[in-house]
């Protein structure tokens, strides 16, 4: 089983006040202990460090390099995947999903990856489902 990391699922982990913690870190221990695959992008990598650096600490971005980013698997952002993502961004035509979430969206279907770790109900409209702390989501 591999499951798509996003930002919010992260920052939600490492933020004890994050209102979303308690569910993060149940999704991650279930992650852990099913030894499912955590897929991320490089611009993923790069949001999660400057959301926790601006609202944060350092600190936490080093928590997240320490802890989190050695279990992660990165799709690195080449050109192509690029093009075809700002290409996604202006054919959905909506300015709250950014070129990072195209990103994803674009990796878990070349990926055929169905669920996310994730907050954002962005995945969902696309048509993704929410990895849930029990299991999965039966969504997709």
């Amino acid at each position: 089983m591999k499951i798509f990391v996003d930002t919010s699922g992260v920052f939600a982990l490492l933020v004890k006040n994050d209102y979303m913690h308690i569910r993060a870190k149940l999704n991650f221990e279930y992650f852990y202990n099913n030894k499912v695959r955590l897929i991320t992008s490089s611009f993923v990598l790069v949001e999660t460090v400057a959301l926790l650096q601006n609202r944060i600490s350092l600190e936490a971005v080093q928590d997240f390099t320490n802890k989190i980013y050695p279990l992660l698997e990165i799709v690195w952002i080449d050109e192509a995947l690029y093009s075809r993502s700002v290409q996604r961004l202006i054919f959905l035509k909506d300015r709250k999903i950014s070129l990072v979430d195209c990103l994803s969206f674009e990796i878990m279907e070349a990926q055929e990856i169905t669920h996310a770790f994730t907050f954002d109900k962005h995945f969902e409209d696309q048509g993704f489902a929410i990895a849930a702390f029990h299991g999965l989501d039966n969504k997709k």
